[in-house]
């Protein structure tokens, strides 16, 4: 009967704290996810990944913080998760960043101590500087790409100006500066790097 008792009174304590914290980490996954780096980037293979990753952390985060764990253990159990690389593919610095935002968004919404409210203000917080800094809001998203130039005479410093208008020609990008990493005289051929800002592609040109 005691047992009977106890599992009724954690199912009245989850369908109340549980599931409202549950909503606000969903509903700021699917801001940041699917609204934000979807957007930009247009990977879907991640979108599985980050959710499911945050819905972990959040469960397991939530029901570990029921034996009185602190917020502190909590990130400790972060770093083993942060401590894990894919193996199959190498996954960019900026993927990274987003994981550890997903993971971080499902351990304040699981253990910290603020009401509502603030949990969904931190989270607005999080995903607002997310979107100013990664959506050419507050800063521009420069691109760039390595080029086997061949016409090696508008490399000189004098010739900068024709080299940049030469491969805007060529390329087709609004290149706003290059730098020349690798000359070879033997093969008359010059490695450079175009950059052009990601917001000034046309959309089918955009990356995935």
């Amino acid at each position: 009967m005691n047992d009977a008792m106890n599992q009724f009174e954690l199912f009245d304590k989850l369908s109340d704290k549980f599931f409202w914290r549950l909503l606000i980490d969903v509903l700021a996954m699917v801001v940041l996810v699917r609204f934000i780096y979807f957007r930009i980037y247009k990977k879907k293979d991640y979108l599985f990944t980050f959710f499911l990753f945050n819905i972990i952390i959040f469960i397991i985060t939530y029901l570990l913080n029921k034996v009185d764990m602190s917020l502190g253990a909590a990130f400790g159990l972060f770093a083993v998760f942060s401590m894990l690389r894919y193996r199959t593919e190498g996954i960019t610095t900026k993927d990274m960043t987003y994981l550890f935002i997903v993971i971080a968004i499902g351990l304040i919404c699981a253990v910290s101590k603020g009401t509502y409210f603030e949990l969904g203000l931190i989270c607005t917080i999080l995903i607002a500087f997310t979107y100013a800094l990664d959506g050419n809001w507050l800063v521009r998203n420069e691109l760039v790409k390595t080029i086997q130039y061949e016409n090696i005479e508008l490399i000189k410093p004098e010739n900068y100006a024709a080299l940049v208008d030469d491969l805007k020609k060529r390329t087709g990008l609004n290149i706003h500066r290059v730098s020349v990493n690798k000359i070879d005289f033997l093969k008359d051929i010059a490695v450079v790097k175009v950059y052009f800002y990601e917001d000034s592609l046309p959309k089918t040109l955009s990356k995935k």
